[in-house]
């Protein structure tokens, strides 16, 4: 269904069978997501080899980095739906211009998010510990780390852009490279080979950068010698204001959806701490383990976004409804064997990151409890991706809100008020179940309502219904 040069013909997303385009779409994405989330496992499996003080600061530190993904992701999010509506749609300049206008802000975003993130640090880190240790190994680790945020942003917008047309070949190919990549420099900069110094913590932050400026490199170069459906033009590279209102309605939505972990770690964080900080780095493991889990669901709901919204643009409401039952099924298998491997072998996936029996013994408990709500987060997670994809922002942040915000941290904060830091691992399942029942609720009234019409014109007069 594509070219020889990654471009997609116009009509393969609305017409191909619904399971095979799924697949296609999302195979690759889930590789690439399962390869990606490596590069915070391979980074703390080689820190921790340093000490758990380091452990810990790379736990405290997550929470800023989860934001700078989640800002690049969340307004990669918003790019991505745009573009493929217009295409879905039949607005090939809209399309350019979306995808222009995006890479203008995108740049803006990551220059602010550098100079304030790294600025921010010291303070930051001083909340949750007052180990001076700990304190100055996160500062090292991320001035570094942060040094790259542009490039992560610019990266992560070519990503999109790349997924909207189609081409998840290319987003997996550069994704692979970037995280192996990292995964060679990793010991190499940190404990020193050869030619290189042992830089330690900082050189598990380089190799990281290292990793994510080769992915962006691999994009470019793709980009320039073999073109895609859309493209970057000068024409567009000033902001118009409906297009921005346009990029930002989805795309704030889709950050704070992407956000808000960073907020409940933080949240969990301060009520952990209240019993021991050995539950702050058991926390810190878990949401580095999270990320292997979650991601193979989250690349199928990557490659369901372009296909959602493709259809949705081109009036084929049938089709949509099918893909969304679809990516609702093969998520809920994924976090089957999430729960299993959870509950089989918690303690040897604790010990990937520590060595100290205590905290292994307290990990094993919080894997196996929180494992309980794994199966049902599917309904949530498949329909805040699947309004994403459809350009509906804020229901898809209301299921984040209830995800992250306003049922888990009531009920962590009260359930260890009973049953100390294991109230905290309990609250997770309480509120899978909870929200999977509000997450159907808004998705189907979402989707009740008809689409908004864009700068006063109803952008799918063009199309046909089937």
């Amino acid at each position: 269904m594509f070219c020889e040069g990654g471009i997609m013909n116009d009509t393969f997303m609305k017409e191909k069978p619904i399971l095979p385009l799924i697949l296609s779409m999302s195979l690759p994405m889930v590789l690439s997501m399962l390869v990606n989330s490596l590069y915070n496992i391979v980074d703390s499996f080689f820190v921790a080899q340093i000490s758990e003080e380091a452990m810990t600061a790379l736990s405290l530190v997550y929470p800023v980095q989860n934001f700078i993904n989640a800002a690049g992701i969340g307004f990669g999010v918003g790019i991505n739906a745009v573009i493929a509506f217009y295409l879905g749609a039949g607005d090939h300049e809209k399309a350019d211009q979306a995808a222009t206008q995006g890479l203008v802000l995108a740049v803006i975003h990551g220059v602010v998010m550098t100079v304030c993130c790294i600025a921010m640090m010291p303070a930051f880190l001083g909340m949750f510990t007052s180990s001076e240790t700990v304190i100055e190994l996160g500062v090292r680790y991320s001035v570094v780390a942060f040094a790259f945020t542009l490039i992560i942003i610019v990266g992560v917008t070519f990503e999109k852009i790349f997924q909207a047309v189609g081409n998840m070949k290319t987003t997996m190919i550069s994704l692979m490279c970037g995280c192996i990549t990292n995964i060679v420099l990793d010991p190499v900069l940190i404990f020193g080979y050869g030619l290189f110094p042992a830089m330690g913590i900082e050189g598990a932050a380089l190799a990281t950068g290292i990793g994510q400026t080769l992915t962006l490199a691999i994009y470019l170069i793709v980009y320039f010698v073999r073109p895609i459906r859309v493209h970057i033009r000068r024409q567009y590279i000033l902001p118009g204001k409906g297009m921005v209102l346009k990029l930002y309605s989805i795309g704030i939505p889709a950050t704070l959806n992407l956000a808000l972990p960073s907020l409940l770690i933080s949240a969990l964080n301060a009520i952990l701490v209240a019993f021991s900080e050995v539950y702050i780095l058991v926390l810190g493991i878990y949401y580095k383990l999270q990320t292997f889990i979650y991601l193979p669901a989250n690349g199928i709901v990557q490659g369901m976004r372009p296909l959602i919204g493709y259809n949705y643009g081109a009036g084929e409401n049938k089709r949509v409804s099918q893909i969304y039952k679809i990516v609702l099924c093969m998520s809920g298998i994924i976090m089957v064997l999430g729960t299993v491997i959870c509950l089989l072998i918690p303690g040897q996936l604790m010990g990937l990151f520590t060595h100290t029996e205590a905290t292994i013994q307290a990990g094993e408990t919080a894997l196996r409890i929180i494992g309980a709500g794994f199966i049902v987060s599917a309904v949530s997670v498949t329909s805040s991706g699947a309004l994403e994809g459809l350009g509906k922002g804020t229901p898809s942040l209301l299921i984040s809100l209830c995800r992250y915000v306003v049922v888990i941290i009531p009920a962590a904060f009260l359930l260890s008020r009973f049953f100390g830091a294991v109230g905290v691992w309990n609250a997770f399942w309480v509120t899978e179940v909870i929200t999977a029942i509000i997450s159907i609720c808004i998705y189907y009234k979402a989707i009740a309502k008809p689409a908004e019409p864009v700068n006063g014109q109803d952008e799918r007069r063009h199309t046909r219904r089937r």
